[in-house]
């Protein structure tokens, strides 16, 4: 048995060796395309960007738990390996910012290699790297010495693969660099695994306190292996996290998804298992695994709480359902009540939590969760991060598709020759670099379920008459294959685009703009919002129930009250984010935030200041008659910091403007004269 599994494993490396391969070429191509549009040319030096020591030290503790995962967990494994051979291992954070090195450097002194504490190994800076490609592409790549766009890195050979954390986040890259002429398939792979560790490991940190784990694989002495696949379950059964290998090897999207739409086993039965004892299951229905139960470190003990159950319906949900209907039947009240009281996970939105009192949000909220129980397509129109992706997913996980997969895919992120196979799906050996099993396509995933397209403006012509053939017929016919598939799909598009403009112009199929768009709906930018102080309030208490932060003030919340939010909901989280992280749970100040903050800020006032100077040129020459607010930041700024004698405080108040911009300004004084 091991020995088959060994073969069939083999053959697997082989053939996904030889689809890398055949798009290795081109991978190394754009990347050196990248480093010319940066203006590097292949004789530059490289450009580390060394961080302060001071800044090092800071990194370092924010990434301590990936630094001690890898050094005290996962490394050990492979120090037999890596002892008997000339290289040496880098972690980077997603960044590619060195944070620490193993093993002995051969490659002459630190201002020679690069290899140290504190450089960063992006393209932009050293050209085509492990390193830095690896987390452009975002997959594992192995840079040839010749391969390097800098001939004063051509010294040696990088293998790198990128680091996920619990929530598909890439957070840091894993590097074996060597000089010396290594068996490069044998380094390319254990680099690979090396960083599959590692996510491993973070899993189990995050997870194994309280949740329940499976390990799984095809040979049961194999269960414990670093390769295996990992699921992670609450205590209903629902997968929340699971590694790589797992997504790979059952070719699924398994978020969210409860335990029993993958194996033949129920979560009561796996809750009752003896852990030390593997069991023979069926995933699919069709292929066999071992599987291996790992139960919570610290066992919950919960109070039974019998209204949990489905069939529960509490009084005052039941009249606002059977209100909003026109004499439903029992079947529908039972489904729709189901619907209402049925859990959702916890990255998703309460629809009664999208709107905080704008009644045009509200308005719109009410008309999509309708119309998601019809057959009818909805069509959202709005800003990039404008939150179309978070409105959608509150929309699924509230509709009576709940139990099947959302299906979400940015039109605008593939690139245009996959986009066909990605949505259709292929059969083996249809086009060069197809895997070697064929791909089931995203709109077949999305079968009785939710099929999002985002940036639908995006879509390449050709596979937008494919996709109204789809929308008309409601099969699907793989690439490569005769074979039609009846879909069931719930459509939601989205775009930033005007799409009517965009059929004037001959961009978009009309018959496929009339075919998505059974409801528009417009979706308000950040800005645009009536309820924006509440949104922002919410939005930061639900950041701070991920990670303790500082409450906001009130003179916190009207500066981010002021901001133009040009990023939308998306910005603001990352403001925030960056703000609760820089404050360190102390109270959150102006300083805190990051300076395109204030650029953004900086550039409305400032436009401000010219429409209003535009709309007084005319009425009043009189230098004497200029209001105060009409005069240039620059001018303005350092004259009342000179009247207030050096007050920030009180500069920053009379100039309507933050404390940074108003150091700022007095920085830019300061170095003129």
């Amino acid at each position: 048995m091991q020995d088959e599994e060994q073969q069939e494993s083999a053959a697997d490396s082989m053939d996904e060796g030889a689809s890398l391969k055949q798009s290795h070429k081109d991978r190394i191509q754009a990347s050196w395309y990248r480093c010319e549009q940066f203006g590097l040319e292949h004789g530059s030096r490289p450009d580390f960007a060394t961080l302060p020591a001071g800044t090092l030290n800071d990194l370092v503790d924010q990434h301590r738990s990936l630094l001690e995962t890898t050094e005290n967990e996962v490394l050990p494994y492979y120090e037999n390996i890596l002892s008997n051979s000339a290289c040496m291992i880098v972690l980077a954070d997603r960044q590619g910012h060195v944070l620490n090195t193993w093993g002995q450097p051969r490659f002459g002194s630190a201002a020679e290699h690069g290899l140290v504490g504190g450089n960063q190994w992006s393209e932009m800076g050293a050209g085509t790297n492990a390193i830095g490609t690896a987390l452009i592409t975002g997959e594992a790549i192995q840079v040839g010495r010749d391969e390097h766009f800098l001939r004063a890195n051509r010294f040696m050979v990088g293998s790198a693969s990128p680091i996920y954390n619990t929530k598909n986040d890439l957070v840091g890259v894993l590097d074996i660099s060597s000089d010396a002429y290594l068996p490069q398939d044998h380094t390319f792979g254990m680099v690979k695994l090396m960083s599959l560790s590692v996510e491993n490991r973070l899993i189990f940190s995050a997870f194994q306190q309280e949740h329940f784990i499976l390990s799984f694989n095809t040979n049961v002495v194999s269960l414990d292996s670093h390769w295996s696949g990992i699921l992670v379950l609450d205590e209903n059964g629902t997968i929340v996290s699971a590694n790589r290998r797992a997504e790979v090897v059952l070719a699924r999207d398994l978020a969210l998804l409860n335990i029993n739409q993958v194996f033949d086993i129920e979560m009561r039965e796996i809750k009752h298992h003896p852990s030390s004892l593997p069991m023979k299951l069926l995933a699919m229905g069709r292929y066999q695994f071992y599987v291996k139960v790992i139960p919570p470190v610290q066992q919950i003990m919960r109070v039974p709480d019998f209204r949990q159950r489905a069939g529960y319906v509490a009084p005052s949900q039941l009249e606002d359902f059977v209100a909003s209907k026109k004499e439903p039947s029992r079947a529908q009240r039972d489904e729709s009540a189901k619907a209402i009281l049925s859990s959702i996970p916890d990255n998703v939105i309460p629809l009664a939590e999208l709107q905080h009192g704008d009644e045009r949000v509200a308005r719109l909220v009410r008309q999509a969760h309708k119309i998601m129980e019809k057959d009818i397509p909805i069509l959202i129109h709005g800003e990039t991060g404008a939150g179309k992706e978070i409105f959608v997913r509150s929309l699924h996980y509230h509709s009576s598709r709940s139990k099947e997969m959302l299906v979400a895919v940015n039109c605008a992120a593939i690139p245009a020759e996959l986009v066909e196979s990605e949505l259709f799906g292929y059969e083996k050996g249809a086009f060069t670099g197809a895997q070697s099993k064929g791909s089931i396509g995203l709109i077949r995933r999305a079968h009785r379920g939710t099929l999002f397209l985002d940036e639908i403006g995006e879509m390449p012509m050709a596979v937008q008459s494919r996709l109204l053939r789809v929308l008309q017929e409601r099969v699907v016919t793989p690439l490569g294959s005769t074979e039609v598939y009846p879909v069931d799909i719930k459509l939601i598009s989205a775009t930033n685009r005007a799409l009517k403009a965009e059929v004037k112009e001959g961009r978009f199929r009309q018959d496929l703009y009339y075919r998505i768009s059974g409801l528009n709906i417009e979706l308000p930018a950040l800005r645009e919002r009536n309820d924006k102080a509440a949104l922002i309030q919410y939005l930061h208490n639900r950041l701070r129930q991920e990670e303790p932060g500082p409450a906001l003030s009130q003179a916190m919340l009207n500066l981010l009250m002021k901001h133009p939010w040009p990023g939308n909901m998306r910005q603001l989280a990352h403001v925030l984010k960056v703000g609760m992280a820089m404050a360190d749970e102390e109270v959150l100040e102006d300083w805190h935030l990051p300076d395109d903050f204030f650029e953004d800020l900086d550039a409305m006032v400032q436009s401000t200041l010219e429409q209003a100077n535009l709309e007084k040129s005319g009425l009043s020459s009189a230098e004497d008659n200029k209001p105060e607010h009409e005069e240039p930041l620059d001018k303005l700024i350092p004259r009342l910091l000179q009247e207030s004698k050096g007050n920030i405080s009180q500069t920053a108040k009379a100039a309507g403007v933050s404390r940074n911009t108003v150091y700022k300004y007095a920085k830019l004084k300061l170095e003129s004269e």
